[in-house]
């Protein structure tokens, strides 16, 4: 089976270069994945795994559950935190994404209830595909990494945040990631995207000799996310960020992925986590923009949010502008429907 084969979720992007106009598009030969179709119903044999790689959103979610003393974990400066997630709930972009119903527990004074969410969140965030895998027991080594990268798609990691708070101590995500993950259409190969490397995030304190890698790793790809209403006349910008934020590269989650001899094969999905910058408006998700519901977002014309209302339509984008040119992604984007109706 051809690599393309295998990496059926989304097509292969067509890159503008200069001088290349929008009509030679590869539209006919590689068209976009759409809601529905085969293309977008599974991995196939492709695995997904979702890391924890943005230093300012890891600090912003440990200050509001841990305090300022202590917002990351002993182990965070040290590897790329990460969690297997659920490959057959990652949808293409334009396909609706259902309110979840699971257990929470908003009053830690009395037991658990069964419901719908009521913290529905989006998450900012990038992913890539691997390319060539690694045998069974036979780690990949970073010097080597880039050659296991393909290419780049955005997602939005949708999280309903009351379930996941109640279920996730002591083995991480479940319920509250599983139930949906969406990805923009097109795969932008590496090969696209080196023109745009930026010097990688200092790390401080130096992690583990097979961690380390010179070779710039970090990409300076702009991000935005809008969000439109029912009943709004036009999407309003909730977020403006940058893949250049990252502190953990693609190279070291790879490196770190395969390092136990875990294999990786052709169309693993392996994404970046939550990605925040500096300053509250380049914050990745409603947790952060609202600071865990104690801050109305404003979207203008009286319209406000704290999480996700049923009828709101989350739309990332993202791209990279050259001299002349511009590389884009295609919108990430995807409609809140109501939860299912008690049978």
């Amino acid at each position: 089976m051809s690599l393309m084969s295998q990496l059926s979720t989304a097509s292969w992007a067509w890159v503008r270069l200069p001088g290349r106009r929008q009509e030679d598009c590869c539209r006919t030969c590689c068209p976009p994945a759409r809601p529905g179709s085969e293309m977008t119903q599974s991995f196939g044999s492709g695995d997904y795994t979702d890391f924890y790689s943005s230093r300012h959103h890891a600090t912003n979610v440990g200050v509001m559950f841990r305090g300022t003393e202590n917002p990351l974990m002993p182990n965070w400066l040290h590897l790329p935190v990460g969690y297997h997630g659920r490959a057959s709930s990652v949808v293409v972009s334009g396909t609706p994404i259902r309110r979840p119903k699971g257990q929470m527990r908003p009053d830690d004074s009395k037991p658990p209830v069964y419901g719908a969410c009521k913290l529905l969140d989006f998450e900012l965030e990038t992913a890539f595909f691997v390319g060539p895998g690694n045998k069974f027991g036979e780690p990949i080594p970073i010097s080597k990494a880039h050659e296991h990268i393909f290419g780049m798609v955005l997602m939005n990691d949708w999280s309903a945040r009351d379930i996941q708070k109640w279920e996730y101590v002591p083995l991480g995500p479940f319920l509250g990631k599983s139930f949906g993950t969406t990805i923009s259409p097109w795969v932008v190969p590496m090969d696209a995207l080196m023109p745009f490397a930026v010097p990688n995030q200092e790390q401080d304190p130096k992690p583990l000799p097979y961690l380390r890698h010179d070779q710039p790793y970090t990409f300076d790809i702009n991000l935005s996310v809008t969000l439109k209403g029912e009943g709004m006349n036009q999407a309003a910008t909730v977020c403006r960020s940058n893949f250049k934020y990252m502190y953990w590269t693609m190279l070291q989650q790879l490196t770190h992925h395969s390092v136990n001899g875990c294999n990786l094969r052709p169309g693993d999905l392996l994404a970046s986590g939550t990605i925040s910058g500096p300053e509250p408006e380049s914050f990745g998700c409603m947790l952060e923009l609202s600071w865990k519901g104690t801050r109305a977002i404003e979207l203008g014309n009286g319209q406000t949010r704290k999480f996700l209302l049923d009828g709101d339509e989350v739309i990332i984008t993202g791209q990279c502008q050259g001299d002349g040119y511009r590389i884009g992604f295609g919108q990430c984007a995807g409609k809140v429907l109501p939860a299912l109706s008690a049978a």
